[in-house]
């Protein structure tokens, strides 16, 4: 199993939280959907954050401080070498919120759903740029952080019920791409799951492009991929896109 690349091929490739799964990044499937029996409605929406803050705050604080944890695995670093010999051809857009794929040594990352170590101003109106930040404590803090425009700082995360960043670059990237692929996601989550569509579309056209998905079982919408290679991407991905 390979994908052969020729000098004009362009990949777009979408992962999602099954790659971070087997660094060993928790996900709200493996608690059946609870977070200290919390659903996910609890923790990762405006409303959530809009109603108790704090708990939103200990919900990320737990989140940054496991993935200081952990590291790349093997999937990672493969999608990092197909960058480094496609370059710009190679378009990498996240699902995931970690920095796994940077400490791998990918550069060129779209984070589709925001990004862990970052954090915002609440006030959509605010001007005030995203910024790292690396703190896990602020829960326990007696005042919440606040952005200099006097609202409440945030996770720079896309929760349920927000549009996912840069959605209309990333459909531009969709559409030029010849090959779609795919690594743990579980095909549940629009518009992310929706893309693959995108590229039915273009075979409905006239359009050559192939479709693959890897990832260690079949996603939702497996019947819209052209290959289906089920078992842990770190053991699948470094044949697949070896040179």
């Amino acid at each position: 199993m390979s994908l052969r690349l020729t000098p004009d091929l362009e990949v777009f490739v979408l992962t999602g939280a099954g790659v971070s799964a087997e660094s060993g990044v928790a996900t709200f499937r493996d608690a059946n959907g609870l977070w200290e029996n919390h659903r996910v409605e609890e923790v990762a929406t405006p409303e959530a954050f809009a109603a108790d803050p704090r708990l939103v705050w200990r919900f990320y604080g737990q989140r940054r401080a496991q993935a200081l944890t952990v590291a790349p695995n093997p999937a990672h670093r493969a999608l990092a070498a197909l960058e480094a010999r496609l370059g710009e051809r190679c378009f990498l857009c996240t699902q995931n919120v970690d920095g796994l794929h940077e400490a791998a040594g990918s550069v060129r990352v779209l984070h589709m759903h925001g990004e862990l170590m970052k954090s915002r101003c609440s006030d959509p109106a605010c001007p005030t740029a995203p910024f790292v930040d690396t703190r896990a404590d602020l829960a326990d803090q007696a005042e919440l952080p606040r952005c200099a425009c006097g609202a409440l700082q945030r996770p720079h995360i896309v929760w349920f019920g927000e549009v996912p960043f840069e959605m209309h670059r990333i459909k531009r990237q969709v559409q030029r791409a010849d090959v779609f692929l795919c690594v743990g996601s579980s095909g549940v989550v629009y518009p992310a799951a929706g893309l693959v569509g995108e590229m039915q579309y273009r075979r409905s056209m006239g359009e050559r492009v192939r479709t693959i998905y890897v990832g260690l079982e079949a996603p939702a919408n497996a019947s819209q991929f052209d290959e289906v290679h089920t078992g842990k991407a770190g053991e699948l991905l470094p044949g697949l896109l070896a040179a």
